[in-house]
């Protein structure tokens, strides 16, 4: 793949610029959306605080989070012409209809509001390729990207178990709280790595994510 040129150092607007990108103001839907997690809790698979935390660090490090951090390291590296191909790529790492879908709306919305406010259209892609796509044309540093896009992911994850365990906002927020590194050690762990390195053992997540589009009753749309 071609070389966009990775920023190392972030600055101050390179900080604010993503934290406005990964705030929960950002018209992405990701309150929609619990990943499986509606139905690992509804199996009574998660049922406090430190199973709640195991569920989300194991897919973090895991399963989705850390495979979209290669492909948002992917998105930002690659050539425009690559970007359809690695899109595809993408796709086929979802494990279920409605994280095919999960993905693909958040990152049509993530493209279509960011390309706005950067003045250049940013085509429709999978969330993590319209991520790495688009902090490669606004010029952000991939590391600090990677680790803000996690951290948004995961504490999204902890506000579902805040929701429906539920956990009290001391416990959601320790979660939060406990799991950052975690996000900063897998942004820098895919530093040189491909899509070679594609992996997940997160069954369990996966089924639970099957197994949710049939839930009878369910809060969130995944």
């Amino acid at each position: 793949m071609g070389t966009g040129g990775r920023i190392a150092m972030p600055t101050d607007t390179h900080l604010l610029t993503l934290s406005q990108w990964f705030s929960p103001a950002y018209p992405v839907g990701a309150y929609s959306y619990s990943h499986g997690l509606e139905w690992a809790i509804e199996a009574g698979d998660v049922t406090g605080a430190a199973s709640a935390q195991d569920w989300i660090a194991d897919v973090l490090a895991f399963g989705a989070g850390r495979n979209d951090a290669l492909f948002l390291g992917a998105a930002y590296d690659c050539d425009v012409a690559e970007l359809a191909a690695l899109d595809a790529t993408c796709l086929a790492f979802a494990a279920s209809a409605e994280r095919v879908k999960e993905t693909r709306l958040q990152g049509e919305a993530f493209a279509k509001v960011t390309g706005d406010m950067l003045g250049q259209p940013i085509t429709a892609r999978c969330y993590p390729v319209a991520v790495g796509w688009a902090a490669r044309l606004a010029g952000l540093p991939i590391r600090l990207t990677t680790q803000m896009y996690l951290q948004a992911f995961m504490a999204n994850l902890a506000a579902v178990a805040m929701r429906l365990v539920p956990l009290g906002q001391t416990d959601g927020q320790r979660i939060i709280r406990d799991l950052t590194p975690l996000c900063q050690q897998i942004a820098e762990d895919v530093e040189g790595q491909s899509l070679d390195d594609l992996a997940s053992t997160t069954f369990l997540p996966d089924i639970a994510s099957m197994k949710h589009e049939t839930q009878y009753s369910r809060i969130f749309r995944t």
